[in-house]
């Protein structure tokens, strides 16, 4: 009669022990995520006051991407100081709700593409803000990464320091 339930009770601990396998994975998993994400975009929580300057730290790859939104739809922006326009994914443009307002060709690194133009309603950068900024939506974009270019940044006076760069407005 003690035999089933030796054998129950060896049981519930053997599930036990893979549920806290399991459990610790996931947890592993989370934190990994989130270290890596963190290296990757050292800047997403920047504060949305207005009257500080925004001070970006560049990631691992030396590169300054930062949180921030698209007409209040938050999305995660590279600078890209050689890019005239902002540059949007046509999956996350559609996301947000963007429509194309015609086509042009641009030069781009990988050679002349096709883009869609559109006009955003707000830009926003922690606490720096523009509105009715020019940008086109870009078919071979795959990720949903967007070029933070010049139609936004040159609202503003960008300083670059060591591993910082600080943008306030003029």
């Amino acid at each position: 009669m003690s035999q089933p339930i030796k054998d129950h009770s060896t049981l519930i601990g053997k599930w036990m022990m893979y549920a806290a396998w399991i459990i610790g994975m996931a947890m592993a998993s989370y934190f990994f995520n989130n270290w890596q994400q963190q290296k990757h975009n050292p800047n997403q929580y920047l504060s949305s006051d207005t009257q500080q300057p925004v001070v970006l730290q560049q990631n691992n790859q030396g590169h300054y991407v930062a949180t921030g939104m698209i007409n209040d739809v938050a999305v995660v922006f590279l600078l890209d100081t050689g890019a005239t326009d902002v540059s949007i994914g046509q999956k996350l443009a559609s996301e947000i709700g963007l429509k194309a307002q015609g086509e042009q060709r641009v030069s781009t690194a990988n050679g002349v593409i096709t883009v869609y133009p559109t006009l955003l309603n707000s830009v926003s950068l922690g606490g720096l803000r523009a509105t009715n900024i020019e940008a086109h939506i870009n078919p071979y974009a795959d990720d949903n990464i967007v070029l933070l270019g010049m139609s936004f940044l040159k609202h503003l006076i960008l300083v670059q320091r060591n591993n910082t760069l600080t943008l306030s407005p003029p």
